[in-house]
């Protein structure tokens, strides 16, 4: 279930929930509309992706990398806390990979700072907890 923690940010909330649900329908294209111009994008050590991505090229080569390798399944948000110019997502990921048999599955958290209705930073963070902090938000 999705819920909506903080009344300030919604139009921020409704825009991710357009980013993931284009990601998912793999439609990258639909997903960085979304993104400023010089996004800068932040995988954690340890994740497929781990680095840093910068503007919108990069970005597009991150998304597309890592969807192109799912067979099915999707990345679903499960929880949004607003924070000040932040947004944490708790996100439930269970996605079967191209030749394998086997579903992945965790959850985790994102975490995006906006300027002008726009992300400019989207950060990864493997304990949810970590997200919040960062976010400066105590646990709720």
């Amino acid at each position: 279930m999705l819920k909506n923690q903080s009344s300030n940010l919604t139009a921020e909330i409704e825009t991710l929930k357009e980013v993931y649900a284009a990601i998912n329908r793999n439609d990258i294209p639909a997903a960085l509309k979304f993104f400023d111009p010089q996004i800068e994008r932040i995988e954690p050590a340890g994740f497929p992706s781990a680095g840093t991505y910068r503007g919108h090229a990069e970005m597009k080569a991150h998304l597309s990398q890592g969807r192109e390798t799912w067979a099915e399944g999707g990345c679903d948000p499960e929880r949004f806390v607003a924070a000040g110019d932040k947004v944490v997502v708790f996100l439930h990921v269970r996605v079967r990979l191209k030749d394998n048999l086997e579903w992945v599955e965790g959850r985790f958290a994102d975490a995006f700072t906006f300027r002008d209705g726009k992300v400019i930073e989207m950060r990864t963070f493997a304990q949810r907890q970590q997200a919040l902090e960062w976010a400066g938000v105590m646990d709720k």
